[in-house]
């Protein structure tokens, strides 16, 4: 799990588990961010590069997927996931001061882009049982139905496209 490398897990009774994130959950962080940073279907949301982003960016992620679109819950945490993977990956490899996050919803296909000011082409690293990190892109080629890189003429857009059933 991203960010927790090393880590032991604490195990329970079980009790722990519903104090998790949970797409299912109305989440008043994810009104807040939304409120705060922007709708990311309307524009381009502008974040800083902290680690924190990450949060904020799955946070909006999962509002405008289960709320505004209406999708699944699995959808909403595969999709919390991979942006999850993406903004670490502009935050750690680019040296950027922020990077931007857009979502686009077309009939059958939602698609999550993460922009940074760095021209430097994200590697699909192979992924052996053991390794503790370097399996971010891998996520994203399991769990997305396309993915890709544009380049721009002031850095690019990382972005992953999934299959949805429109209702």
């Amino acid at each position: 799990m991203a960010g927790l490398e090393g880590m032991e897990q604490p195990r329970g009774d079980g009790r722990a588990i519903a104090s998790r994130w949970s797409p299912t959950v109305e989440d008043e962080r994810a009104v807040h961010a939304l409120e705060t940073h922007g709708d990311p279907t309307e524009g381009e949301v502008p974040l800083p590069s902290l680690p924190e982003s990450a949060a904020v960016a799955r946070r909006l992620v999962q509002i405008v997927i289960l709320r505004r679109w209406g999708l699944t819950p699995k959808l909403t945490e595969d999709a919390v996931l991979l942006v999850s993977e993406l903004v670490g990956n502009a935050v750690r490899h680019t040296g950027a001061r922020a990077f931007g996050l857009r979502m686009r919803h077309r009939r059958g296909w939602i698609r999550v882009e993460v922009r940074d000011p760095s021209r430097a082409l994200p590697c699909l690293m192979p992924v052996q049982e053991m390794d503790i990190s370097g399996r971010g892109l891998f996520l994203v080629d399991k769990l997305a139905d396309r993915w890709g890189v544009d380049l721009l003429s002031h850095g690019k857009t990382t972005w992953f496209e999934m299959r949805v059933a429109d209702r």
